[in-house]
């Protein structure tokens, strides 16, 4: 993370016309004077607490009506196991695109999508892309794999230990099946993969989640594996540690990348030459052109997996829908190809490795975002499959849409006609 020199000094330059040495030293000493007023320490949602948490802002009550809206304090109790120091609402356009056709295994027929932004251009381009996947018959999409993972750490007196920690821990999978199993209706535990680093052992749970997106789901299943391999391990363990780090979390990782975290799935999609020329007004040949280069580009610049923007439509979709959007850092990872067919068609393809999707549990009984599932008809049980490969499919539209306005001379276009009005 080196910044260089010329630009170091210039950005001291000015700062030093703003401040002086004496007073740069003063700002960004510690003070002791007294904090401004806590927060009062009630996680409920009730009336009572809600107005004694906006009596410590002290804001405009203009500032209040437009978070605490009549249909927000009508609704409140709901929230009650999403969010703590609830004060609340905030309101974000939602917007349709589509329809979008889906062949998949578990996604079949014309869905139109919800995505919740506040970026002018997005879900026209989206709809555009979707609208062109449509009329090319769809896209297939197909599941690949499962998995959601939890990874505790454990260090040792020695490498010795940890090797004989290792050879213990191997033997009760079963045990750890039956102890994480119990917490949970819907969860299995799959796999556990072990990771040695001297004296530290990383013991990586996988399980599928069912129509979670599991993250608290491993986390109190591991949980309890964690308490038990505490109390029986015949190895002294130093320390431990829930997670540490090596479940690839709300990060985009190599390892994730390679293997699955939440939902792989991939989709394709082949697009006549003349339907390409019509819709995005350019041709098969400079979409792949612009393939090529982007994805060197993409390699030069260092990214994980190659791709043009799967975060804005799956951003946008998470949100509407009551995902979490910070999975949106591990699920924005993978890989799109163009390329041109014998017939001079377009082929194109996407791989998402990492969708952490779900149709139950979190944010997803909210009640717009439970509309917004509902639009989708992927509500409820049994439907988080289906969603997964519905992402794969808007995230193939993105990048139809995006490649092709960047090939037209269009993406700049678009955002001063939309943006600026």
């Amino acid at each position: 993370m080196a910044t260089q020199q010329r630009r170091a000094n210039e950005y001291l330059d000015r700062l030093l016309q703003k401040f002086s040495l004496e007073q740069l030293k003063e700002r960004l000493s510690a003070k002791f004077s007294a904090a401004a007023r806590s927060i009062p320490r009630d996680p409920r949602i009730s009336e009572k607490a809600i107005a004694r948490r906006w009596d410590v802002l002290a804001c405009d009550e203009l500032v209040q009506q437009q978070l605490l809206d009549v249909q927000t304090q009508a609704q409140q109790e709901v929230y009650q196991r999403n969010i703590e120091n609830f004060i609340g609402t905030v309101k974000l356009p939602v917007g349709i695109a589509g329809p979008l056709r889906v062949n998949g295994l578990f996604a079949q027929g014309d869905y139109y999508i919800p995505l919740a932004t506040s970026e002018a251009a997005l879900v026209a381009s989206y709809s555009r892309g979707a609208s062109l996947m449509s009329k090319a018959g769809g896209c297939t999409a197909l599941l690949l794999n499962e998995g959601v993972s939890r990874a505790p750490g454990f260090a040792f007196k020695s490498l010795i230990d940890a090797g004989a920690f290792v050879a213990w821990a191997v033997s009760q999978l079963e045990e750890f099946t039956r102890l994480a199993e119990a917490t949970t209706r819907f969860g299995k535990l799959q796999d556990m993969r072990i990771t040695v680093e001297g004296n530290h052992v990383y013991l990586n749970f996988e399980y599928l989640t069912g129509d979670a997106s599991g993250q608290n789901m491993v986390t109190i299943a591991t949980h309890a594996i964690f308490e038990y391999i505490k109390e029986k391990s015949p190895v002294t363990i130093e320390y431990a540690f829930i997670e540490a780090n090596l479940s690839g979390d709300k990060k985009a990782s190599a390892q994730s990348f390679q293997s699955v975290r939440g939902k792989k799935v991939t989709a394709e999609v082949v697009i006549s030459a003349e339907l390409v020329k019509k819709t995005l007004h350019t041709t098969a040949e400079r979409m792949v052109d612009y393939w090529r280069m982007s994805a060197l580009g993409g390699v030069l610049s260092g990214t994980i997996g190659v791709q043009g923007h799967y975060a804005n439509g799956l951003a946008a979709l998470y949100i509407a829908c009551g995902q979490d959007a910070a999975c949106v850092s591990e699920s924005s990872v993978g890989v799109t190809r163009f390329e041109i067919t014998a017939e001079g068609d377009l082929y194109a393809s996407v791989t998402l490795p990492n969708l952490i999707v779900g149709t139950v549990g979190g944010g997803t009984g909210l009640p717009s975002q439970r509309a917004c599932l509902e639009i989708m008809g992927l509500a409820g049980q049994g439907k988080a499959q289906a969603l997964a490969e519905v992402c794969a499919a808007v995230a193939l539209a993105g990048e139809l849409s995006i490649i092709g306005a960047l090939c037209a001379d269009h993406f700049a276009r678009a955002h001063q006609s939309l943006a600026r009005g």
